[in-house]
């Protein structure tokens, strides 16, 4: 946490910043703090993803108001950090992967990320073009008593079966992999956004498919089994 103790010390406007927990980030520094003893979320980009924070930014300041997405305090262009409210509550891949939580309760949770999917694809649609939230991942959503999606600096415009799709993958490979429930998980949450939105998503065998076969640059410990359940899926759907 380096890069947030460097700006406590050096800069005027985070002399107020206490740091209370570093949260899980695979690109940028990111901290739950407080501020005045208020709540708030530090996220610093490494320079050479600072469009990704100005995406991010835009994207929040529009729809915060209407979205379940964090509210963006301040954007920081010199030190390439946002500001953003703090969201006190669960991440959905532990709930989700939690052998303890009824089958019933993550279907409730399932058909909630479905919505919170169909409410961000209608906010940010202009004409026929769609803006996708990337990087859909449960470990990008937390759960309050709602759904809440975070880290958004990825979203740009796409197909809204790309975003399905990724979230199927994502359900599919978190531990354990590829179970039944898993399966039956996925097939609620497309069958949930269907209902939502019929006719909006086409082909999603084949993005899954697709999906699972981009996951293989990160994890090539496990290309043998996402080839497998890539090719399946393509073929036979989520059977």
């Amino acid at each position: 946490m380096k890069k947030i103790e460097d700006l406590i010390n050096n800069k005027k406007l985070y002399k107020k910043v206490i740091i209370q927990q570093k949260l899980k980030s695979k690109k940028n520094t990111v901290a739950y703090v407080t501020i005045d003893n208020k709540p708030r979320v530090l996220k610093c980009f490494v320079p050479g993803l600072k469009g990704q924070m100005l995406n991010e930014y835009l994207i929040l300041k529009k729809g915060s108001s209407k979205l379940n997405i964090p509210f963006p305090y301040e954007i920081d262009k010199e030190n390439n950090v946002l500001t953003l409210s703090y969201i006190n509550g669960e991440n959905l891949c532990d709930l989700i992967n939690d052998q303890k939580i009824l089958y019933d309760e993550k279907q409730r949770l399932i058909i909630l990320l479905a919505n919170w999917f169909n409410d961000f694809h209608n906010f940010y649609k202009e004409d026929n073009k769609f803006k996708i939230r990337g990087d859909s991942s449960l470990r990008n959503f937390i759960f309050t008593d709602r759904i809440w999606g975070v880290d958004l600096e990825e979203s740009r415009e796409g197909k809204p079966e790309e975003d399905v799709a990724d979230m199927c993958s994502s359900i599919l490979t978190t531990d354990p992999m590829f179970t039944k429930e898993k399966f039956n998980l996925c097939k609620i949450f497309i069958d949930e956004y269907i209902n939502l939105s019929p006719g909006r998503i086409i082909k999603i065998n084949d993005e899954i498919a697709y999906s699972l076969l981009k996951k293989i640059q990160w994890r090539p410990k496990d290309e043998d089994i996402l080839r497998k359940y890539s090719k399946k899926i393509k073929s036979k759907g989520l059977k």
